[in-house]
């Protein structure tokens, strides 16, 4: 362990400029469905937004002792889209928080980006929430569409929660 002393976050005016404007909880239509996706796409945004410009190193080193980084949790959440949406398995989801070290933080965001657009592509033929989310390469029964996005809702939640937390430890940025 380290006895090097950890440098602080920016404070006073440093540390304000780095905040973000809050982005409020979207205005969605009165469905279900539109609610949920709203929901989903809003998380999604927030969780990009925290890893796109966040600087190097520091988007790939370990931010709490469990390894947590903030190039991680966007790699982890691409493969959840992938698995959840279109019916890809990963063996070892241990692996999936770790960007690999050739990666760029430009990579990392657009292949997530294409993830999520893909699965929007999923949802877009799936009109019938209680439906199976259609799949063409697992042999796993299919979860419906509501648990699907419900789950993609909590798990892109959660861990853009984290990510707040880390990108404030990095540089002291808070916000969506």
């Amino acid at each position: 362990m380290s006895t090097r002393p950890r440098e602080s976050a920016p404070t006073g005016p440093a540390r304000a400029n780095r905040r973000r404007r809050d982005t409020p909880p979207p205005r969605t239509g009165g469905g279900e469905a539109e609610v949920l996706r709203g929901f989903l796409d809003y998380v999604r945004e927030s969780v990009a937004a925290k890893v796109e410009d966040a600087p190097e190193p520091e988007v790939r080193t370990a931010a709490v002792p469990s390894g947590t980084n903030l190039l991680g949790l966007l790699s982890h959440l691409t493969f959840v889209e992938r698995a959840v949406f279109l019916g890809e398995e990963d063996v070892d989801w241990q692996t999936t928080f770790r960007a690999a070290p050739g990666e760029s933080v430009s990579d990392v965001v657009a292949r997530y980006r294409a993830a999520v657009e893909q699965a929007n592509e999923v949802l877009d033929a799936c009109p019938d929430l209680s439906a199976p989310v259609p799949r063409n390469h697992s042999n796993r029964r299919s979860p419906s569409v509501r648990w699907a996005l419900t789950h993609l809702i909590e798990e892109t939640a959660r861990h853009a929660g984290h990510a707040d937390i880390v990108r404030e430890l990095i540089d002291g940025a808070t916000g969506r």
